[in-house]
This record gives structure tokens, sequence and C-alpha cells, in this order.
């Protein structure tokens, strides 16, 4: 695929990248295609399991992230909205990508820590995405977090502000 996608490395040495990770890239390629092109999900899933390296991604994570995103989308879309500073369709389509992906683990996966996820997204933005997108996908995620996730935001900051 041209573009960002030009390699599956997202900058990291292949034998660093654990299975989690590359599922998250591929669900990133198959959300950027979709967001580009509105392929649909089989057909984006069919191509990206063809793809070099698939088979060492978590293909169950996979599949729930690409298809969780594309269900949910317009819902994630209203509650990103909150958190930036223009519209969501002027986001550029890695970051806006990244940014689904993240909002929908931030909802779904409480199982994972919050700080784990926006940095997964981040190392995806700086993998993918233009200069500086990994910052505002930063900024923009952690305000995300602080609203879907209180109590565990609220925790993290207490202990941050304790160790100062």
């Amino acid at each position: 695929m041209a573009g960002p996608f030009s390699t599956s490395s997202g900058g990291k040495p292949a034998a660093s990248r654990t299975p989690r990770r590359r599922a998250r890239e591929f669900a990133l390629q198959g959300l950027y295609q979709w967001h580009l092109s509105a392929n649909d999900e089989a057909s984006i899933e069919a191509h990206l399991s063809d793809t070099e390296d698939f088979e060492k991604a978590d293909r169950e994570f996979f599949a729930h992230l690409l298809h969780g995103v594309l269900a949910q989308h317009k819902v994630l879309e209203g509650q990103l909205q909150g958190c930036l500073d223009r519209p969501f369709g002027e986001l550029s389509p890695v970051e806006a990508c990244v940014l689904l992906a993240g909002a929908f683990e931030l909802a779904n996966y409480p199982q994972t820590p919050y700080r784990v996820i926006i940095n997964e997204s981040i190392e995806l933005a700086k993998g993918f995405g233009g200069t500086d997108g990994h910052k505002y996908v930063n900024g923009v995620l952690d305000k995300l977090a602080a609203r879907l996730r209180p109590a565990e935001f609220e925790a993290k900051r207490t202990v941050r502000h304790r160790a100062r």
C-alpha cells in the first residue's frame, strides 16, 4: 500500500514488536484503507491477512480493533470531538485513524492501562504520521482518558503529584 504504510515496521526493529503492537499496526493500516477508500471490512481484512508478517500479529486483537472501530466510529468521533481543537474531518487520515483506535481501546479495554494505550498510539503516530502528530495524539487521548477513565486517570495523577 502506498503512503505512510510503505513499511510495516513503524520505525521499530522487527524483533522488538510484540504481537499486540503488530495487531495495532495492521488495524491502523486497515482503518487507513477504510478512511481513504471506504473499502468494506472483509476486503480490508483479506488484503491485510496476505501481508508479510501478519501471522506474527495477535489476530484476535486485530479483528476486535478493526471491526470494533468500524462499528463504533461515529460514537468514537463524537467522544473525540470534545477533545479536539478542530473538526474531526480536518485531521490527517493517519492521526484520525490512530485516535479512533486509541479511543476504542480506552472505551473497550479497561484491563489495559490507559497510559499503555496512549503510549502505543503515540508510537503508531510517530511511525506512520506526520512530524509532530504524535504530540497531538498524546494530548487528545490524555484528555479523553480523563473523561472515559476518571478514577484511573486521577489515581495516576495523584501518584505523579506525590512523587514530585
